[in-house]
């Protein structure tokens, strides 16, 4: 009979886990290699980039360096709020459109 998804004893074939994609780690290797043997040519190439194709380029190596900003949500539930509390978030939604208004 052929054995089953999760029968409890163990994975049913590919790589063990948590062992490491060889060809996925050679790239990875090699990229970085490229990278380093060229790191002179490529600075130089940079420097005669227009200054709108070298930000461009910027751009798109800080994705690799700075994280995301994940976006925040915020959920309020008006109907537990007493109404001082309402008009506490009226008034400084009130002031922070004027503040705006003013920039």
């Amino acid at each position: 009979m052929a054995r089953q998804k999760n029968d409890g004893r163990g994975r049913l074939g590919g790589r063990e886990k948590g062992t490491p994609n060889k060809v996925t780690g050679t790239l990875k290797n090699w990229i970085t290699d490229l990278i380093n043997s060229n790191r002179l040519q490529m600075e130089k190439d940079l420097k005669k980039l227009a200054p709108k194709d070298r930000l461009i380029f910027f751009e798109k190596l800080m994705q690799y360096v700075i994280p995301k900003q994940a976006s925040q949500q915020v959920k309020l539930d008006f109907e537990s709020l007493t109404d001082e509390q309402l008009q506490q978030i009226i008034n400084d939604l009130i002031k922070d459109t004027e503040y705006e208004n003013t920039d």
